[in-house]
């Protein structure tokens, strides 16, 4: 448990797992099989893991081995990387305004493509390698993202209105995996592009997750940004709230830590921010005592948080 006499749980580093560690974390799994049981686990996938095959793959097994043991898991994803490489190669050229890209009907044409047309599919296809089991939407099917125009100088970027989660639903009832990609539509049926951590946390209340994992190319939140020892392992939204508002925590990292702040108050369970360049990074987030990332949990750590192990080495998460 967190020592009283500290704010927030600090993690000096991350272990290498010898063979005999490797069996220790199998026999840690049980309890945690046994809590998830039943539950949805909405995943965001992103970052180095989407671009390097090896990553996807592991990402694939993890998910399914999820399914297996009787986990909801729910993958929702973006592609920037992806879109702007196709921009590139159809002589598009990216638009930005105070840091913001534009997206004009052009570059959303090229989104949808790529978003549900290729990264989707990618996606889906890397999972049904392990059998039929994962079903690709986005988020204009059945009416899952309701979006709204952020600002009209940027275009068709939207944010979520609204998430109507039943097609999601009944793909859980059916014991299939759903992976949304972020293409939305406002009541007109006009489409957007909207930020996927943003969607992945409105997805991840509607459901009422009991777990939501980031994933991304930094191994948590720091205290201090250029010092990979000060990596926060856990805390609780108040103290998140607290170190954006002191710019402790700023520029990329904000609207992660946003949305993990906007999961936790639409009453998910708790929030994990981890290095998808780890293999089988989601694994060991859920399935072992000492975590490998930043856990964002409700102010008093909710009725469900699992405690995590401060004294393992490696620190805790």
């Amino acid at each position: 448990m967190r020592p009283e006499d500290e704010e927030y749980e600090m993690n000096p580093g991350t272990e290498q797992f010898s063979p005999e560690r490797r069996a220790a974390v199998l026999v840690e799994t049980l309890p945690y099989i046994q809590r998830f049981a039943g539950s949805v686990v909405v995943v965001k996938f992103g970052g180095n893991a989407m671009v390097d095959a090896a990553l996807a793959a592991q990402f694939a097994e993890d998910v399914v081995l999820m399914h297996s043991v009787g986990i909801h898991p729910v993958v929702v994803h973006g592609g920037g990387p992806q879109i702007g490489q196709l921009m590139d190669r159809l002589g598009l050229e990216p638009e930005f305004r105070d840091g913001l890209r534009v997206t004009d009907a052009d570059t959303l044409d090229v989104a949808r493509m790529v978003l549900v047309g290729k990264v989707n599919r990618d996606i889906v296809s890397g999972i049904n390698v392990h059998g039929p089991l994962a079903v690709g939407l986005s988020g204009e099917d059945g009416g899952l993202i309701r979006a709204t125009a952020r600002d009209p100088e940027l275009g068709f970027v939207g944010d979520v209105e609204a998430v109507n989660p039943a097609i999601v639903e009944r793909l859980l009832a059916e014991d299939l995996i759903p992976v949304v990609s972020t293409i939305g539509a406002d009541v007109s049926g006009q489409s957007y592009n909207i930020n996927a951590d943003t969607v992945a946390a409105a997805l991840a209340g509607a459901l009422g997750a009991e777990r939501i994992l980031y994933l991304t190319d930094v191994e948590g939140l720091r205290a201090d940004a250029d010092d990979p020892d000060t990596l926060i392992s856990r805390l609780d939204v108040e103290q998140l709230g607290a170190l954006v508002a002191d710019g402790t925590i700023s520029g990329g990292m904000i609207p992660k830590a946003q949305a993990c702040l906007d999961a936790v108050h639409a009453g998910v369970g708790s929030a994990h921010m981890v290095d998808g360049r780890i293999p089988h990074v989601v694994l060991l987030e859920l399935f072992t005592d000492a975590g490998i990332g930043t856990m964002v949990h409700p102010v008093g750590g909710g009725p469900d948080t699992p405690p995590r192990d401060a004294d393992t080495a490696g620190g805790a998460s």
